[in-house]
């Protein structure tokens, strides 16, 4: 795409809108709680069921203090952890250790993730599911399960009522290319297994995430939030508001199905400096949310 393309120019002119001081600061002067989705109110006076969170893998070179620093930044206090670093290690103690410092800063964990499920292995996925269970985590976002270890993990979702959202991983993905693959996959198997989109893998599949979210409906989990400034090129990420994704779109679509889980922002780029992109992304998405009237009580 050449940078006189539309919709290159349209990117530009976006970004620099984002980037402007005054959405910033109306954006955090009214940030959401997301502890409390039933204060959110939309457009419509019904209550917004959007819920802003953070995938822990954003901030995969840092320790847990540091994120537990980032978070109280951003205010933020909703997460979705894997085990990277010692975001939530998998070893019972050192999970237990974790939590207690989450449960400290106020922090509460809503979905693990992404965990690989590769193994059709009984003793590989309870431990799985019993790491959960020990977090009081409710999803778990699963990564690269096969089409054979799927009724094995149907099992544990009906013995410990926590629900399995598949996580699309774009055309490289040998299975799970888009959302639409996983609701294709599951449709026939117990309503807790599902799917977490991720946006931007989801458009790089050529996936429209609106009618997406549209059509998964009751069995859409979880959210990972990206954007690109090129569908078609993986290394076009950008804080979000910087790229093409549809989010306030995305947004009506999500209340408009009732969704009940969290949009994780999963910010991939900038490992060692991700905050500035964070911070931006998340001045974005409240100012989305405040420019469609849905407002929040801390």
């Amino acid at each position: 795409m050449s940078d006189d393309s539309p919709m290159v120019k349209t990117a530009v002119s976006r970004r620099h809108f984002v980037r402007s001081g005054a959405l910033v600061a109306a954006a955090f002067a009214a940030p959401t709680n997301i502890l409390t989705r039933a204060q959110g109110a939309s457009a419509s006076g019904e209550p917004s069921p959007i819920q802003l969170g953070l995938a822990s893998y954003t901030f995969r070179n840092f320790s847990r203090a540091q994120l537990i620093g980032f978070m109280k930044q951003l205010n933020v206090f909703a997460l979705n952890a894997k085990d990277v670093k010692d975001h939530l290690p998998m070893e019972a103690q050192q999970e237990a250790a974790a939590l207690a410092d989450y449960a400290a800063a106020g922090i509460k964990l809503h979905a693990a993730g992404a965990i690989s499920f590769v193994k059709d292995e009984e003793a590989d996925i309870l431990a799985k599911f019993e790491y959960c269970k020990r977090a009081g985590i409710g999803v778990i976002v699963a990564g690269d399960p096969s089409l054979e270890t799927l009724p094995r993990i149907e099992k544990f979702v009906k013995e410990y009522d926590i629900r399995i959202a598949i996580h699309n991983h774009g055309p490289e993905d040998k299975i799970w290319h888009s959302p639409l693959d996983v609701l294709k996959a599951v449709r026939n198997m117990d309503p807790r297994i599902g799917c977490c989109i991720d946006v931007g893998h989801a458009v790089r599949a050529g996936t429209d995430v609106v009618p997406a979210i549209h059509e998964a409906g009751p069995r859409l989990f979880n959210i990972h939030m990206k954007d690109l400034t090129n569908f078609e090129n993986k290394e076009s990420q950008v804080a979000v508001g910087g790229g093409l994704m549809p989010v306030r779109k995305m947004f009506e679509a999500l209340i408009a199905i009732k969704y009940k889980g969290f949009v994780d922002l999963e910010y991939e780029i900038h490992p060692d400096d991700p905050m500035p992109g964070v911070i931006s992304s998340f001045a974005y998405m409240r100012g989305v949310l405040a420019g469609m009237g849905v407002t929040h009580k801390d």
